[in-house]
């Protein structure tokens, strides 16, 4: 039996050899992987969201340094009036202004509102407390925050950036996906030899 012959006869007849892919395949494959990865923590986020009412909140000051520092993003969570404890660190939403979010120095009971509470806070980093008590029937408690990714955020957030990342991603799925006309099967360059045995 010829060397040609045996190494044809240890293969099965049919047997598929798989082609070596591409590189750019390993590129779009690993592409597409990113992308479901960030569609499933944006669906995470939505359905966390909606069911558990946790959204996020930017820091753009220091005054919950150095627990939260500038810059940071926190988790939070939004929880009735009642079950505010001294310590947490919770975001009231200030009518005419901005949110603030600090730590919470006292609880009080308001008569005739059992589900309000006026609330005293004071920033970790400020040497007094806020100026004025707020009444509050909710609150977002901080469950916990990531440093140094606000920026991130703010800059994705930006409009012509957010365009081109959604362009630059609508093209490399396209070109993933797109069918390529020069791969060869090993299978396809072998022709049968009607040979037999030498």
């Amino acid at each position: 039996m010829s060397t040609t012959t045996r190494r044809r006869a240890a293969r099965p007849s049919g047997a598929h050899v798989r082609p070596r892919r591409p590189a750019r395949h390993a590129i779009g494959d690993a592409f597409l992987t990113l992308l479901a990865v960030g569609g499933l923590v944006c669906v995470a986020l939505v359905v966390l969201s909606v069911a558990f009412q946790i959204t996020l909140v930017m820091f753009k000051t220091g005054s919950m340094s150095p627990t939260i520092p500038a810059g940071s993003v926190a988790v939070v969570r939004q929880i009735p009036a009642d079950e505010i404890l001294v310590g947490d660190v919770v975001t009231v939403d200030r009518p005419g202004d901005l949110p603030v979010t600090h730590r919470v120095t006292s609880v009080s009971v308001i008569d005739g509102s059992p589900e309000a509470r006026t609330i005293t806070m004071q920033g970790d980093a400020n040497a007094s407390p806020d100026p004025f008590p707020y009444t509050v029937e909710t609150v977002r408690i901080v469950l916990a925050s990531i440093p140094s990714i606000a920026s991130v955020i703010v800059w994705f957030s930006n409009p012509v950036v957010l365009g081109a990342v959604t362009l630059a991603a609508s093209v490399l799925v396209a070109w993933a996906f797109w069918p390529r006309h020069d791969e060869v099967h090993e299978d396809d360059s072998v022709t049968p030899s009607a040979g037999g045995d030498g």
